[in-house]
């Protein structure tokens, strides 16, 4: 179901996109192996049961989106203690697997003493991930996704040695260090150092915008795991693509995304979603639904951005969509 011997692709976590509506209509259109929440802060006190079933729905449903996309369940934080007591209050709801966020890199969350920050302090990284693989049963994975460094792409070496002494099951790895952000350029060949050094698997991670980014990623890490965030919402084809490659397509062929690509059909699937999990939500599926089409128009070949970005309800920029491609093939109504 998670990180195994076999090849998988991962849905990565992106705070403010990809939480459980958005989950679930990847889990319907991608080819992913499981996905992985938005991160769940744990700051001064541990996470309440409500929270967590709050942020992640899905383990009400045996852990898995509608479609059954199995989600792993991350958290953020650098005290030990109270990073392991919320491990234990995510498995006692439900989550099958937990991820320690290592990476992310937003001001806030580090002056808070999350995610990237601990990159500075290897000893404790692997305090956090000890402290949480001897709190939760040993069936539950524990796996910890990190950056290259903070400012310096080799501090990556002894991090992933700490994680991995700690007990993490596998590592995801994002090619940048946390001075960069999401700047270019990605360095994926430390990760390859990595994957022949830790002796546990290893998830590559970052800049994988096509088919072409995904075969030099896998020349310079020899990884068989893969984390996709923006590509795959730039091209629903993507991971198929990459499944492909990969040897574990599910036989649907895909096409190369073209600016003549129907988005309605996704687009109303994600409103569903929405006012299925969270209620009648129009400004918040307005709100996801440019978040997605401006990646598509910034990274993929989506050229209707300008017609709809100024919409003001949901059907209002589906009415805005129609228009800008009534030229050409007709949208699903």
């Amino acid at each position: 179901m998670f990180i195994t011997d076999n090849p998988a692709i991962v849905l990565a976590p992106m705070d403010g996109l990809t939480d459980a509506p958005m989950r679930a209509v990847m889990g319907e259109i991608g080819a992913f192996t499981y996905s992985v929440s938005e991160f769940e802060r744990v700051s001064a006190d541990v996470l309440s049961r409500k929270s967590v079933l709050r942020n992640v729905p899905e383990l009400l449903c045996g852990g898995r989106t509608p479609s059954g996309l199995p989600v792993q369940v991350q958290l953020l934080g650098g005290d030990p203690e109270r990073m392991a007591l919320s491990a234990l209050v995510a498995v006692n709801c439900g989550a099958q697997a937990i991820d320690i966020n290592f990476g992310c890199p937003a001001p806030t969350v580090n002056r808070h003493d999350g995610g990237a920050t601990l990159l500075k302090y290897p000893n404790r990284i692997r305090e956090v991930v000890k402290a949480i693989r001897d709190a939760v049963p040993p069936t539950i994975p524990v796996s910890a996704k990190l950056r290259l460094g903070w400012d310096d792409i080799e501090a990556i070496y002894e991090n992933a040695t700490m994680a991995a002494e700690g007990g993490a099951n596998w590592l995801t790895i994002h090619a940048r260090t946390r001075v960069q952000g999401y700047k270019p350029p990605v360095y994926w060949q430390p990760i390859g150092v990595v994957r022949e050094r830790v002796g546990i698997p290893v998830v590559a991670n970052g800049d994988i915008w096509t088919i072409d980014d995904f075969r030099r990623c896998r020349d310079e890490t020899g990884c068989i795991h893969y984390m996709l965030g923006r590509g795959s919402l730039a091209d629903p084809f993507l991971t198929h693509a990459v499944a492909r490659e990969l040897g574990i397509g599910d036989g649907i062929p895909f096409a190369s995304m073209t600016p003549d690509y129907d988005w309605l059909p996704n687009l109303r699937l994600l409103v569903d979603y929405i006012d299925r999990i969270d209620g009648n939500a129009d400004k918040k599926a307005l709100c996801r639904i440019k978040q997605w089409l401006s990646i598509a128009n910034r990274h993929g070949v989506f050229p209707h951005f300008d017609a709809v970005k100024r919409s003001e309800t949901v059907e209002e920029l589906f009415d805005g969509l129609r228009s800008a491609r009534a030229g050409g093939i007709l949208c699903a109504a």
